[in-house]
């Protein structure tokens, strides 16, 4: 097959993954990578700093722009192509893209329950950069509150009400680490380790897949792909195919 040349937007909780897909591709591949943190700022926001990506690439110089993003709570519906098509994985997060399938992630997601799952870029991207945290949702709404915070700003029997109704992981009861094989070393699985030992959690850790990665680059972009020319939209679907292309 004749090599593409392709824009690559994506999230940097891929940044090691989609760096060895794309020094392995025999397409022509550049990159630009958005803050991770752009998904605390909710959906509306995340999906305008994406389109302002898009719309920046250049006429004429691409084939395709590749988006390194699940659907993430609605955050890439919308996106609109220009002149260029985009393409997508069919993922609802970026977990269904380090399993390698929306199969496996359903089969992980049915089978174990409460699951935070990490990765490298998961654990040395940090949280929310500074620059973004003060838009961010947790921040607007108190998430990213300690406890005493919330004691000193509301009153002890208000904080503790507070606390316990804006914990996100008091559902959560298991780590789980995603190994992908690009690593330098086992540094992430004893991260995931100490943070398991910190919450008395379970702490597991699972083979991921680049498949999923290493096609948005290299093709097929077959169903486990959406296709999205130029003058369409990605909505999403609300079924197995999470997103699909409407005008």
């Amino acid at each position: 097959m004749e090599s593409q040349r392709l824009q690559l937007i994506a999230c940097e909780v891929f940044t090691r993954e989609l760096c060895a897909a794309v020094a392995g591709s025999s397409n022509q591949v550049d990159l630009k990578f958005l803050p991770k943190g752009l998904h605390s700022l909710g959906c509306q926001r995340m999906r305008s700093a994406i389109q302002d990506c898009i719309d920046a690439v250049p006429e004429g110089r691409y084939d395709a722009i590749c988006l390194g993003f699940g659907l993430c709570n609605n955050g890439l519906a919308e996106l609109r192509a220009g002149h260029t098509p985009l393409v997508m994985p069919r993922a609802h997060d970026c977990i269904t893209l380090f399993l390698g399938s929306r199969q496996r992630y359903r089969e992980q997601f049915d089978n174990n329950p409460g699951t935070y799952f990490l990765t490298s870029g998961w654990i040395e991207r940090g949280d929310t950069d500074e620059q973004l945290q003060p838009l961010s949702v947790e921040h607007q709404t108190g998430l990213d509150l300690s406890y005493q915070d919330m004691v000193d700003k509301y009153g002890e029997d208000n904080a503790k009400f507070l606390y316990e109704q804006l914990n996100q992981t008091s559902n959560y009861g298991r780590y789980c680490y995603v190994e992908m094989g690009v690593e330098p070393d086992d540094r992430y699985q004893r991260e995931t380790q100490r943070r398991a030992d910190d919450k008395g959690w379970r702490c597991d850790t699972v083979r991921g897949d680049m498949d999923l990665l290493q096609r948005l680059l290299n093709g097929p972009w077959d169903d486990d792909f959406i296709t999205v020319a130029p003058g369409q939209r990605i909505a999403a679907s609300y079924d197995d195919r999470v997103v699909e292309a409407k005008p």
